[in-house]
């Protein structure tokens, strides 16, 4: 790597802000100290009655008020972004580039249709005939606004004055990583030399854990909500939803220097691979997992002996867990005993869109602290699973390069390769 490109003659791409919201708090610091010390913010659920649902637990933001999940979400990511463009040095509302966001799918919750369904003028029975009657009978301009996809990255983008039409996207549970991908792409072809990524999710609501539990995805540990995420434990039995929000700012390494800035690390190189396999099953032989890992070192121009760590997607199902170790396996090969593994779901559940973008966040404060959160409830190992999983306590450890996986429902994955600023 020269100074100004990178081993395929690309401009370096590198990240001088971060922000973070979780359940563990706002803000990198609060959550670092958090996330290190082992400590969990999945708890049981008090924002809406959970009686009848198979699980009652979440890793809910419940500092944030908010009136529906595109407001939580754009709440979170104004949060994440206020703090990633403060610690970057750029005056608010200037921010010299586009924005790429990454968010959940965008839907009419239960009282907007009960909304509607009332201004049918119909008491029971209603039909979709009387739902479109009532949707024509009042003004519902505002709830449409509202509930439109790009109405958050539009707020966004007015918030930090962010340059060009905003970028939304939603690529399930790899959408945070996607996101970064695409900025990550812009810069280097010459398109701008600065980009806003920002990813969020406030999306943990009575109708998603019905979904999920229909899918029989989530952990129903219940009565043990901080010991439900067990992440390539024997016991493991799924993941828990959650909420929060990363941000990044990216630029090329000679616009940052150029301005000043303090550089926090580099993202070296970013691999996909869609599957296409099931809709919610990973593929049984591991090759869409294991070709994005490939891709992502190959794009940085890296290979397995470089890296020491690796942030796990580590969602805590039963299979998600199983076929990331083969992919793993089949990538690193004997290197891989030697590389420490640990997964942030364990603490602050599943993220869903936001996760990629939060675990980058945290991947490259590894990096920089020199301290490897920790991977908790991890009491019984999976003698099929053969990490270095950095079990229940945090631990010490020199760490100039790192990647962080993101594997999503359809077959969506990305891995990031992120690394120290060069010498």
């Amino acid at each position: 790597m020269t100074q100004m490109k990178d081993r395929h003659g690309r401009p370096v791409v590198v990240v001088t802000g971060m922000g973070v919201v979780t359940s563990l708090g706002q803000g990198k610091q609060e959550n670092w100290a958090k996330l290190t010390a082992g400590q969990s913010g999945i708890h049981t659920i008090t924002r809406f009655p959970v009686e009848g649902l198979r699980t009652t637990i979440a890793g809910t933001v419940d500092f944030v008020p908010f009136e529906n999940a595109p407001d939580l979400t754009t709440k979170m990511a104004a949060l994440a972004g206020d703090e990633a463009v403060a610690e970057a040095g750029i005056a608010p509302g200037t921010f010299p580039g586009p924005l790429f966001l990454g968010m959940p799918p965008v839907e009419l919750e239960w009282p907007q249709r009960q909304a509607i369904a009332a201004a049918s003028g119909k008491a029971a029975d209603i039909t979709y005939t009387d739902i479109l009657k009532g949707a024509a009978a009042k003004d519902f301009s505002a709830m449409q606004t509202r509930f439109l996809f790009g109405s958050v990255s539009d707020q966004l983008a007015d918030r930090f004055g962010t340059k060009g039409a905003p970028i939304s996207i939603s690529t399930a549970c790899a959408t945070g990583a996607t996101a970064i991908q695409l900025a990550v792409e812009a810069i280097r072809r010459g398109e701008t030399e600065a980009a806003l990524v920002v990813s969020a999710d406030g999306s943990a609501n009575q109708e998603s854990l019905v979904r999920f539990s229909l899918l029989s995805a989530l952990s129903t540990r219940n009565d043990d909500p901080t010991g439900a995420a067990r992440p390539f434990s024997k016991d493991r039995d799924g993941f828990v939803m959650a909420e929060g929000a990363g941000a990044l700012v990216l630029e090329s390494y000679e616009h940052a220097k150029a301005r000043g800035a303090k550089i926090l690390g580099v993202v070296e190189g970013c691999g996909e691979m869609a599957d296409s396999f099931h809709r919610t099953r990973s593929s049984p032989d591991g090759a869409p997992i294991i070709g994005c890992i490939k891709n992502a070192l190959e794009d940085a121009g890296v290979t397995p002996a470089d890296v020491q760590y690796v942030n796990a997607h580590g969602t805590s199902t039963p299979e998600n867990d199983k076929m990331e170790y083969v992919g793993l396996a089949a990538v690193f090969g004997d290197h891989l005993a030697g590389i420490a593994v640990s997964s942030n779901k364990s603490m602050i559940g599943h993220t869903l869109s936001a996760a990629g973008a939060i675990e980058a966040v945290f991947t490259l404060m590894t990096i920089n602290s020199g301290v490897i959160p920790p991977t908790i409830n991890h009491a019984e190992a999976d003698p099929a699973i053969k990490l270095d999983l950095v079990p229940n306590t945090a631990r010490q450890a020199k760490v100039t390069r790192a990647i962080s996986n993101s594997f999503g429902f359809g077959g969506q994955n990305v891995c990031l390769v992120l690394a120290a600023e060069p010498a």
